[in-house]
């Protein structure tokens, strides 16, 4: 019997920007690898339910051959949790918010994106601060990689 593909979800405040870049980034990456996964993004609140991505976020993701125009933002719902074989926090504050939320049959799916550290919101600052988001996305991303890896082989 074949084995479903990780589903794989990441969590920042509204979705546009954070979020949406490690959704982006993981696909490409696990794509490139032939790796299978599903994966999605979500935010701890509704404030851009459906709107697309930050322009800057889409922006300075396709310099580095990232598509994220497709996506949509939405809320993390009660369901996710079961939906989901992980639940990957931008930062302590998401993980706390999807701590607060989570069935206890549930919390070992959290983390965060890179342990003890937040990747930092680049909404209210300059360019540098989208460019610093894809770095430690993309450097975190590798290593979830390398988990998928060890856990689909």
């Amino acid at each position: 019997m074949e084995k479903a593909a990780p589903r794989i979800l990441f969590v920042c405040t509204g979705n546009i920007c954070r979020s949406p870049t490690a959704e982006g980034v993981l696909r490409h990456l696990a794509r490139d690898a032939g790796i299978e996964v599903h994966v999605e993004s979500a935010g701890t609140g509704d404030w851009h339910a459906g709107n697309p991505p930050d322009e800057r976020a889409q922006h300075h993701a396709k310099e580095r051959g990232y598509d994220l125009s497709a996506q949509r933002a939405r809320q993390v719902s009660a369901g996710d949790f079961e939906a989901f074989d992980l639940i990957v926090a931008l930062d302590r504050g998401h993980l706390r918010a999807l701590e607060n939320q989570c069935p206890s049959a549930h919390r070992a799916k959290l983390r965060l994106l890179i342990p003890g550290r937040d990747v930092p919101d680049p909404y209210y600052g300059g360019p540098e601060g989208f460019e610093r988001v894809l770095d430690l996305v993309e450097a975190a991303c590798h290593g979830l990689l390398q988990e998928l890896r060890r856990l689909t082989s």
